[in-house]
């Protein structure tokens, strides 16, 4: 698989974008982006450059283009960060400026959605980061979650290797956002079990691709940005986590087992999966509840790797994603997957 090439790192005291390629939910939930904004600054020594879109929900798939355009052309901005995910980034794709872009290559971060914009930026030959959200991750309720803070200080400022932890306790429910009160004290959470490994006889080391996996679906169906031979992907590392959607078992199941059927899991000695989001607003799951989500979605991965990749090795409850903490995975950086010794190595 092809490897990226790692943007120039900002420093403290840079100008970094924020936009909104998805949706422009900072406008409808000012608290936790004023948050986010707010630790931009004092927290990471960064200035927060807002762009048309930032806070207009409804905009136009060109007016988030536009401000993409704007935020990789400007030679002040020295990073680029979203703020949230969506659900319809795959509609801005066909309006950008590829040669613009990897005329000036950036460091992009941004989860879920923001899927599109990593992958087109991988095919651009741009390493990304899939993680870092404003509003979820930086603009986290009381706190920065010091994993989260930890991960993403390193994927902004340095170069080279970082070894992955797994949280001793973790998150994956709500609270209001729209309420003051939610910002005031620590997030509930809840013990987390480890890693699970999968066939770990292996090292494996490769390029990290993958993201969202309803996302992936989305792009796989509207034949865009995914390599139609899968021979590109030889070698690589998959990574893959799931929404506040909640796809379930079966539909978790068949979108991977598209993807065998198209000769793409194969191509993958290793699989990292994320840990499952297994709550929601609309589907708020009690702790048994999330406990057979997560089950089973665990069961339909290992299902479509023993029918299409039976050799692939797979770790399970990694901590990116819809999750809190969440760490940074580099989006066509390296990832090194040691079996034996049970551990994980990203470069960023």
């Amino acid at each position: 698989m092809r490897s990226s090439a790692y943007p120039p790192k900002p420093v403290p005291g840079d100008r970094i974008a924020v936009i909104s390629p998805g949706a422009g939910l900072a406008g409808v939930l000012p608290l936790p982006h004023e948050l986010g904004l707010k630790r931009l600054r004092e927290d990471f020594g960064l200035e927060p450059v807002e762009y048309p879109a930032t806070r207009r929900m409804g905009s136009t798939p060109q007016e988030r283009a536009d401000d993409i355009h704007a935020a990789f052309a400007d030679p002040t901005i020295k990073a680029v960060m979203a703020t949230i995910g969506g659900d319809d980034q795959i509609t801005v794709l066909p309006l950008l400026d590829r040669e613009l872009i990897r005329a000036n290559p950036k460091p992009f971060f941004g989860s879920s959605d923001n899927t599109n914009l990593l992958i087109l930026l991988h095919n651009l030959g741009i390493v990304g980061y899939h993680g870092a959200c404003v509003m979820t991750e930086i603009g986290r309720p009381h706190t920065l979650h010091p994993m989260t803070a930890d991960s993403v200080r390193a994927a902004l400022f340095t170069s080279g290797p970082y070894e992955l932890r797994c949280a001793e306790r973790y998150r994956d429910s709500s609270r209001d956002w729209a309420d003051p009160a939610t910002f005031g004290k620590e997030p509930d959470s809840q013990p987390a079990e480890g890693w699970i490994w999968h066939r770990p006889e292996q090292v494996v080391e490769g390029c990290a691709w993958g993201g969202n996996l309803e996302i992936l679906s989305w792009l796989l169906m509207a034949d865009r940005e995914i390599e139609r031979d899968p021979a590109a992907y030889e070698g690589g590392v998959l990574f893959l986590e799931t929404s506040e959607e909640m796809p379930g078992g079966e539909e978790v199941f068949r979108i991977l087992r598209n993807m065998g059927e198209r000769g793409l899991l194969a191509r993958f000695p290793a699989l990292l999966m994320a840990r499952a989001k297994a709550w929601s607003f609309e589907k708020p799951n009690d702790p048994e509840a999330k406990r057979r989500y997560a089950v089973e979605q665990r069961e339909a991965v290992l299902r479509a790797l023993a029918a299409y990749a039976p050799g692939t090795m797979a770790v399970f409850d990694v901590d990116f994603g819809h999750t809190d903490p969440q760490l940074v995975i580099p989006y066509g950086g390296s990832v090194r997957v040691d079996g034996p010794a049970r551990r994980i190595t990203v470069t960023y």
